[in-house]
């Protein structure tokens, strides 16, 4: 199992993702981001910034999280967190995004599977992934992008190539979405991609 940090930046869409028992038993730790500098990062696998933390408190310590990777550590960097301004190789565009295409007959978000061999997908399903999108990422050479929007683009995507450890982006927000009772998919989402994180990332 997977020792897990998971930074908490506060708001009540935290509050209920991280906090309430669906998923608490999943971290082992809960830490706010400007704690990230004295806290034992070596004691955790991965640490974890769910959607929406602010990039301008992650930022002062990111010399601290490179360090982290360079010792073997694992980034998981959700969505909206801009990853840019505080992670190594992340190549981000931000796209318009459509909040009700599901209204539209027969409309499509259009992102996809990517990769249907990873372990991920023996846990989450197409139907599980799709709920708005912010932006896309070209991963760097070497990544392994998971999922992808409808013209091939990552969504999601695995980097063991960067650093000697592993970084996991993704502009997905479920943490918001599930903590503010609004998309039953994005609940689905966590409910495969957390234990998975735990058991097999």
């Amino acid at each position: 199992m997977n020792r897990i940090l998971a930074i908490h930046p506060g708001a009540a869409y935290h509050c209920e993702t991280l906090e309430a028992p669906r998923y608490a038993h999943l971290f082992d730790a809960l830490a706010r981001p400007e704690e990230l500098g004295v806290v034992d990062l070596t004691r955790f696998d991965i640490v974890l910034a769910p959607c929406r933390t602010p990039a301008s408190r992650l930022a002062p310590h990111r010399a601290r999280l490179n360090a982290y990777l360079d010792a073997g550590g694992a980034i998981v960097a959700m969505g909206e967190t801009d990853q840019h301004l505080w992670l190594p190789s992340i190549r981000f565009t931000s796209v318009p995004t459509n909040y009700w295409w599901w209204l539209e007959p027969g409309a499509s978000l259009g992102l996809s599977i990517a990769d249907p061999a990873h372990p991920l997908f023996a846990r989450i399903g197409a139907s599980d992934i799709a709920w708005h999108l912010h932006g896309v990422f070209a991963p760097p050479e070497g990544a392994r992008s998971l999922i992808d929007d409808a013209e091939g683009r990552s969504v999601l995507y695995v980097d063991a190539a960067t650093t000697k450890g592993r970084i996991l982006a993704t502009s997905l927000d479920p943490f918001y979405h599930h903590g503010s009772h609004f998309m039953p998919a994005a609940t689905r989402f966590l409910d495969g991609f957390l234990p998975w994180l735990k058991e097999e990332f």
